[in-house]
């Protein structure tokens, strides 16, 4: 009989998939991974059949953390401008809290190693943002744009904003502020 799977050891392979992606991108070795997490190497294929299958559900994890944390006490009551300011101040928040999960989603964001199964199951995580930005953008400049290139224009204007709060700790409220003002002005 096959011994059950250990709760820890997968959760510790997935927080070493972050850490090792994020520092040696997508092309480290699950043999990286696996060491990182102080399981033996075959071990990470008893969790994961596949590095595609890790990087896939790592990716899903990590966007389902980031949309959650984004979503933290929404103010749905509030304005729409407070409600899309309290999103992208939590997503900055989650991002310069550890930058490696941001680093690993930015990754496997672009990798086409994520299925678009694991694509369109993300965005059930993210659809809250989703229906935020499609209000903000309903009779804007931006209405008539597709709202995959308004993700990734908010998406660009989010790595800058967030790689200047990590490189000026001191004034990452004001970057973070000045970068949602920018944002706003897209939208409106």
């Amino acid at each position: 009989m096959a011994r059950p799977l250990s709760d820890e050891k997968r959760s510790a392979l997935m927080s070493a998939g972050t850490r090792v992606i994020a520092t040696q991108g997508l092309a480290a070795q699950t043999a990286a991974i696996a060491r990182e997490a102080g399981v033996a190497s075959g071990s990470l294929f008893t969790y994961f059949e596949t590095k595609k299958v890790l990087f896939n559900e790592l990716y899903l994890v990590l966007k389902a953390e980031m949309a959650s944390a984004a979503l933290k006490s929404l103010p749905r009551n509030a304005s729409i401008r407070k409600q899309l300011f309290s999103v992208w101040s939590n997503w900055m928040h989650w991002a310069i809290t550890d930058p490696d999960k941001r680093r690993a989603l930015a990754q496997l964001s672009v990798s086409e190693e994520i299925t678009p199964e694991t694509r369109a199951a993300s965005r059930k995580h993210t659809a809250g943002i989703a229906e935020l930005l499609e209000q903000c953008r309903a009779a804007g400049p931006m209405r008539e744009a597709s709202m995959g290139f308004l993700v990734s224009v908010m998406n660009s204007l989010a790595e800058t904003t967030m790689d200047f709060m990590l490189q000026d700790p001191k004034n990452a409220e004001k970057h973070c502020q000045l970068g949602f003002e920018a944002l706003w002005r897209i939208l409106k």
